[in-house]
């Protein structure tokens, strides 16, 4: 009995330590260390954890082989998760005392609340779950919190390009860029410590209306010789006007705003064609004829 309180209680510590740390690389050797059991031991539950995880859609345990190897939760969102969580962003984007004079919407409220945040960031982790990401990026303000919620599920940095350079940010490189709604000049600047040449980025931003925020920060990507990965973003507004960018995927598309019938009404944005092709992936992970060591690590 003694024995078996101690193992349940491993494992529940494991699950804590892992989930608590998404793509953090704990070593096998450290955790026999700890627990005070055998390697084979911790490998049994390791395995335990990783089949339960991966019943629940919640995400998967992966196991990397050598000197360097180790293992690390990689967080998931399962299908009914990612659904019930779109809707409930359509239901509260849609409500018309969002709408602002001049077609604006209001959403600031959203980008405040653990229960938006939390949901969108683990939802971004699933799109990119075996993609090699080495930064989020985004500009100030209101991407800050969309960035910083996907950053700790994907266990990155964060890179936030200011608008304008303060002096406790060292060299910076600046760059001018087009305001794709108002079709003003304005600049951005990040700090040349930030990223090292070749990283690979995810921008994302809150709302996406004309595209020139998004098309300045893959400039200034190309300044550190960075590589965008993917583009996110919250929201995108109705398309009025031809867009400075075409690559992106929103999370939420508006299809009408109108301020004088106060009617606001919205779809999921094109997210979905990518969030289908990450399950298929990791049903294929998930196959049993797979085995569970990797020979190295994507990132």
């Amino acid at each position: 009995m003694q024995n078996r309180r101690r193992r349940t209680t491993r494992l529940i510590d494991l699950t804590r330590r892992l989930t608590e740390a998404p793509y953090a690389l704990f070593s096998l050797g450290a955790f026999a260390e700890d627990y005070g059991a055998a390697k084979s031991s911790i490998s049994e539950d390791l395995a335990m954890i990783k089949a339960v995880l991966e019943a629940e859609g919640s995400g998967t345990v992966r196991t990397f082989a050598g000197a360097q190897g180790g293992v690390r939760f990689e967080p998931w969102m399962g299908p009914e998760a990612a659904e019930a969580f779109v809707l409930r962003l359509l239901q509260e984007i849609e409500q018309p005392e969002r709408l602002l004079p001049g077609g604006f919407l209001y959403i600031t409220d959203l980008l405040g609340r653990p229960d938006v945040l939390r949901p969108f960031g683990r939802l971004i982790a699933t799109l990119y779950w075996d993609e090699a990401i080495d930064w989020i990026m985004t500009v100030e303000t209101k991407g800050i919190p969309l960035a910083y919620a996907a950053a700790f599920w994907l266990g990155r940095p964060v890179a936030i390009a200011r608008r304008d350079s303060q002096i406790t940010e060292g060299s910076v490189v600046t760059i001018n860029y087009v305001s794709g709604s108002g079709l003003r000049i304005q600049t951005m600047s990040l700090s040349r410590r930030t990223m090292p040449p070749g990283a690979r980025v995810l921008l994302i931003d809150d709302f996406l209306r004309g595209g020139g925020t998004v098309r300045g920060l893959a400039e200034l990507c190309r300044e550190f010789q960075a590589d965008v990965v993917d583009t996110v973003v919250l929201i995108e507004s109705p398309a009025s006007a031809p867009r400075l960018v075409d690559d992106y995927r929103s999370i939420i598309r508006l299809t009408a705003l109108d301020d004088h019938g106060r009617e606001i009404r919205a779809e999921a944005g094109g997210f979905r064609s990518a969030l289908d092709a990450a399950y298929r992936r990791m049903r294929r992970y998930q196959s049993p004829e797979r085995t569970h060591d990797e020979g190295g690590e994507r990132r």
